[in-house]
């Protein structure tokens, strides 16, 4: 029977690629309500396109991986989706570093993207390794 924290890992995974996928949604969905429609400010949306948002995303995203990228590594030694979501999480910290506008949006987009194939590639190794304790 495999362990319990398999299940658990696997929910990190999914979270975090949840997480990725409403990041991008949220970053494109800022370009076109606050560039092109011009809606941002009128709509009472200026909360949700506060900077803050994607320092805490950033640090929730860390977290999140940290566990479940950090976790799978440690089951299954493949250095493949821990590069991925490192990157990932470089981009999304240097887009940080950029004015908050299109080349923001352009990094995170990029960043999430790469963290969310992280974790794909974290769920898929963790279909081949052996989480019974088996010896390699």
């Amino acid at each position: 029977m495999p362990p319990l924290v398999t299940p658990i890992r696997q929910r990190f995974d999914r979270a975090g690629i949840a997480l990725s996928a409403l990041c991008a949604a949220h970053c494109l969905l800022s370009i076109v309500l606050v560039s092109a429609v011009g809606l941002g400010a009128s709509l009472g949306l200026s909360a949700l396109l506060h900077p803050d948002i994607h320092r805490i995303g950033l640090a929730v995203a860390t977290l999140i991986a940290a566990v479940a990228i950090g976790w799978g590594a440690l089951t299954h030694r493949v250095a493949a989706p821990s590069v991925v979501a490192m990157l990932g999480l470089g981009l999304m910290g240097g887009a940080l570093a950029v004015p908050h506008g299109t080349q923001e949006a352009v990094l995170t987009v990029i960043g999430v993207t790469l963290l969310a194939l992280g974790h794909i590639l974290n769920l898929r190794h963790l279909r081949g390794s052996c989480v019974a304790g088996c010896e390699r």
